[in-house]
């Protein structure tokens, strides 16, 4: 509870607030993974995207199983400009599920930001087969 009272520019109480309010007067409450992956979301549905890879970065390391918090992680990073870590994280949902087609086409995008276009071009093709289309790359 280290940002209770953040706000939003717009004066706007701060979006992870209000996912742990309802544990203010419980002084014997511990925060879950559930709980700290909701705040996560809702402070990436904020484009607060920094702030949600370092909180779903915690969860990741007492959940690594959950592939879909893998790629929301990655999806974070990639946001807020670490692609390093989002090309890791992606890398890791890849090898977890080799079917999913948003990692596949955004570990291509990852590279490419990072000017691997030649390393990309492979991922990009899988995302586009997965997807169903004709890849361009």
């Amino acid at each position: 509870m280290d940002n209770f009272n953040a706000y939003q520019p717009n004066g706007e109480v701060a979006a992870d607030r209000w996912v742990t309010v309802r544990h203010l007067f419980d002084a014997g409450y511990v925060e879950t993974p559930a709980d700290r992956w909701e705040r996560a979301k809702a402070l990436f549905d904020t484009k607060d995207y920094a702030k949600a890879a370092t909180l779903l970065a915690e969860v990741a390391g007492e959940v690594p199983f959950q592939a879909d918090l893998h790629l929301l992680l990655a999806r974070a990073y990639y946001h807020s400009a670490q692609l390093g870590k989002a090309e890791a994280a992606l890398r890791v949902v890849v090898d977890r599920c080799p079917v999913e087609h948003y990692a596949h086409l955004l570990l291509g995008r990852t590279l490419e930001r990072q000017g691997r276009a030649g390393e990309a071009a492979p991922w990009l093709r899988m995302a586009a087969a997965f997807g169903g289309e004709l890849a361009e790359v």
